[in-house]
């Protein structure tokens, strides 16, 4: 190479003293990762280059490599730690000279070149290449370096031009080309294939159906962490290229397979799109707005196998949206006590309404209080709500009890099939380790022991979890049998005959009665109605129709009762006729009146109305003994 042969006098004549005494800094990057594994030469020629500064006379010690910034593309300084390291140091006038393998490895957009060129001539730092040296401050030189740094910028444009018309004509053809999704390989046509493995499109299969029937992301997390259900990886790089892994699953993972339009057969190309304005200074991979399967620049339905069809994608875009802890729409059924938690709306802002667990249940929509400082628009007690809402959901299912009773056993009996499946196929699995492990140790000669003792050992282990694994799956078969007996088959039956009863069973779960409540009912809207002390409720079937429902709530005084100017009147009259306390409060239990709180009439409500309302009932004090009787007497003759 000429430029690393000992320069000429002009040359020489640019390097000044105070450049000797200064850093020489040899700064060295490759665009992309792959460039930094597979091309490593092109590194080691970029740091060759301190050859240079040792000629031009800079000693050793004062000359430094910079390569932390490999795989890191020139167009933007953001993640660049090295290059934002090296101006400053230009900045405090340290550095004496910079050597590139070419001017744009330094950067390639316009505005940090200019910059940089800017910076070097104002604190008397040198630029050079395999081209030459170049002084900032001379005109010419600065001239032929923003040249070069245009030049850089318009070659970045003409590459990344080429490769972004070449991805977008594969990707108008349909041909896959970034890591498959787990359950598909890429074909000989550079199209999605199913996966050759059985147990991987068994799990696929599986998460699609379980997260139909439990409606939640966690639900699904939970169910194959508790079955022991790990999720397929086939890498694409590297030495294990193809090879099959196991992992176990994690939330993000599993949100990622519900979102990727590629399991209904649909190939998409653009999803997750840069948008300018969201990009954050400083941050990698920010800006990625993720649009619509049908908004895509490429968008070919049908291209491969599908999983689950498109509507089935669809609703469960849908459930995932109603995950979300704000807003109208329904939450999901979270462990809580609350049976209709994440149902109710607000009839008022149409906000969906919290939950609050003090002495007992209460429903408030509190988002316009806690968002705007806007008044509590309503709240109310909840247990009269959900007994609303239990018995109407009762009416409707009482019935068709047979058949649910027949259709649930049909579908358990099917759940417990395909996990007894699943575990068939991971102790095949196990069982072709260990005559894998087998062939090999039989393979190699008795005498080299080397050897043998790693073969002998992978086998042992591969023996040693084949059976750890047919343990487990005895004790999934005793505590779970494929079959339902006919003693189990008789109690769903029974127990279908009596839904109200097994509905308030305590062994009855709230997980269970949210579940059936949400399969019946998408959200039920309360708003206020005329009477403080009721509500008007409105409950959205799953079909479609939408049924109204009074409810009357519990309030803090008798003067928010609607009922009580006829309460107040059938309690003087009572007790003109000389009725006493309780047989007024069964007369008013009778007619169906309650006390604000929402409870029966006692002996002692009726009193506590009385005196609230300013009719005090003359009752003779009868002396409790005679000593105080004695007192009285006496106290009436003294005065």
């Amino acid at each position: 190479m000429n430029s690393f042969n000992l320069p000429h006098a002009g040359r020489l004549a640019k390097i000044l003293p105070y450049h000797l005494e200064r850093w020489a800094i040899i700064y060295v990057r490759q665009s992309h990762p792959q460039q930094v594994q597979r091309h490593r030469e092109s590194a080691q020629v970029q740091i060759q280059l301190r050859e240079l500064a040792l000629q031009w006379g800079w000693p050793a010690e004062r000359i430094r490599v910079l390569d932390g910034d490999q795989g890191c593309s020139g167009a933007t300084t953001v993640g660049r730690d090295d290059f934002a390291w090296l101006l400053a140091e230009i900045a405090l006038g340290h550095v004496g000279l910079v050597i590139g393998f070419q001017i744009n490895r330094l950067t390639r957009d316009d505005e940090t070149c200019c910059r940089l060129i800017n910076l070097c001539a104002t604190f008397h730092t040198l630029l050079a290449d395999l081209d030459g040296l170049y002084n900032p401050r001379d005109f010419n030189d600065r001239t032929l370096l923003n040249v070069k740094g245009l030049t850089g910028g318009i070659e970045l444009h003409e590459i990344q031009q080429r490769m972004q018309a070449s991805r977008l004509s594969r990707a108008r053809r349909g041909e896959w080309m970034s890591q498959p999704p787990p359950g598909y390989v890429v074909g000989p046509d550079s199209r999605l294939q199913f996966d050759p493995d059985e147990q991987v499109r068994q799990v696929i299969h599986g998460i699609f159906e379980q997260f139909v029937a439990v409606g939640s992301l966690s639900g699904l997390l939970r169910h194959l962490r508790r079955h022991q259900i790990a999720l397929p990886f086939r890498p694409i790089s590297g030495p294990e290229n193809g090879q099959l892994h196991w992992h176990a699953p994690q939330r993000e993972t599993l949100r990622q397979i519900l979102h990727r339009p590629a399991y209904t057969g649909a190939y998409t190309w653009g999803r997750r799109a840069v948008d300018p304005t969201r990009v954050v200074p400083q941050h990698r991979g920010t800006g990625r707005r993720e649009c619509a399967a049908e908004d895509c620049a490429v968008f070919l339905p049908d291209n491969h196998p599908a999983y689950i069809s498109w509507d089935q994608y669809q609703s469960n875009l849908r459930r995932l949206t109603h995950h979300r802890t704000h807003g109208p729409t329904p939450g999901p059924a979270r462990t809580s006590v609350a049976l209709l938690a994440g149902l109710v709306v607000c009839g008022r802002c149409g906000c969906r309404m919290q939950t609050h667990y003090t002495r007992s249940l209460r429903y408030a929509c509190q988002r316009r209080a806690l968002d705007y400082a806007e008044p509590v628009c309503l709240s109310f007690g909840g247990e009269p709500l959900e007994q609303l809402v239990a018995e109407q959901v009762l009416q409707v299912v009482t019935p068709a009890a047979v058949e649910l009773s027949l259709r649930a056993a049909t579908d358990y009996q099917r759940q417990r099939a395909e996990l007894d499946h699943h575990w068939q196929l991971r102790l095949e699995r196990a069982r072709q380790d260990v005559a894998r492990g087998f062939r090999q140790y039989n393979a190699v000669e008795p005498e080299n022991r080397l050897v043998a003792r790693t073969l002998e050992r992978r086998w042992e282990e591969a023996l040693r979890a084949q059976r750890a694994l047919e343990e487990e799956y005895d004790r999934f078969r005793q505590e779970r049998p494929v079959q339902l007996s006919a003693t189990e088959r008789a109690q769903i039956e029974a127990l279908a005959q009596d839904l109200p009863a097994v509905w308030r069973s305590v062994k009855t779960a709230v997980e269970e009665r949210r579940q059936v409540i949400r399969l019946l009912l998408q959200q039920v809207v309360v708003g206020p109605s005329a009477s403080s002390q009721e509500l008007t409720v409105h409950l959205h079937w799953s079909g479609g129709t939408v049924t109204e429902h009074p409810v009357v709530r519990t309030v803090q005084s008798w003067a928010q009762v609607a009922d009580v100017p006829a309460i107040w009147e059938r309690v003087q009259r009572r007790q003109a006729e000389g009725w006493t306390a309780g047989s007024v409060a069964a007369e008013l239990n009778a007619a169906g009146y309650r006390t604000p709180r929402g409870l029966p009439f006692t002996a002692e409500s009726v009193r506590q109305l009385r005196v609230r309302l300013g009719a005090r009932a003359a009752q003779p004090a009868a002396p409790s003994d005679g000593r105080k009787s004695h007192r009285r007497v006496k106290k009436s003759a003294v005065s």
